[in-house]
């Protein structure tokens, strides 16, 4: 007998909710084994219990589905995040991807992308709703080109991948010190060596890089 394939849904809307419950119900390895009202119930529900596919709307009250992605991917939450998300911006589905996306489903093409969109997912594979399937190609040759572009990123020790992820987040030498428990002396010598290895000068461009260079951390 198949595993099934645990899914918590997430979305304000309750019709929303409900619909993409029978819609997936349907299909008799996938189980409903929660679902949320908005990202606080979501975080807390992902904190407690194990499932194999999370679907998010991107904007939620309370912590936003974007937020809650990159709450799933700092702290190694076993869990892949489908977007089922109105918003068809080419700038919004990178950052939903840099956020740690599997799946990004219009919602307008939710029945008929939906099952596909999870069965990919559950299998490994990434799935894109065939409307906004270019973003994905440019996407991968945009990061292909910034490989080839900045070899030096892997010159980067583990710890300075860490700290340049952080930056890319806006975080504050302060705040970077307190989450990976060192002193902001030891973080400022760190973004010092950092800027050095990637040839980077002025006050601003070590940030502007991070924050360019998300995919690649």
């Amino acid at each position: 007998m198949n595993k099934k394939t645990k899914i918590l849904i997430v979305d304000d809307h309750p019709l929303m909710r409900d619909g993409l419950e029978g819609v997936l119900k349907s299909e008799l390895n996938f189980e409903i084994s929660a679902k949320a009202k908005d990202g606080e119930q979501a975080y807390g529900l992902l904190k407690e219990q194990a499932f194999d596919i999370t679907t998010l709307d991107i904007e939620m009250p309370k912590i936003s589905g974007l937020e809650i992605a990159r709450k799933i991917k700092e702290e190694n939450i076993d869990t892949k995040i489908v977007f089922l998300t109105m918003y068809k911006d080419e700038d919004m589905f990178n950052e939903a991807m840099d956020a740690g996306a599997c799946g990004y489903v219009l919602k307008e093409n939710a029945v008929e992308d939906i099952i596909d969109c999870i069965k990919s997912v559950a299998k490994g594979e990434y799935y894109i709703s065939p409307g906004i399937s270019q973003y994905l190609v440019k996407r991968q040759n945009d990061l292909k080109n910034l490989g080839q572009e900045n070899h030096s990123i892997n010159n980067l020790t583990k710890t300075e991948r860490v700290v340049l992820r952080l930056v890319s987040q806006e975080k504050t030498t302060k705040e970077i010190a307190e989450k990976l428990f060192i002193s902001s002396k030891t973080v400022e010598n760190h973004r010092s060596n950092i800027s050095k290895k990637l040839n980077l000068h002025g006050t601003h461009s070590l940030v502007k890089f991070a924050i360019n260079n998300k995919a690649l951390l």
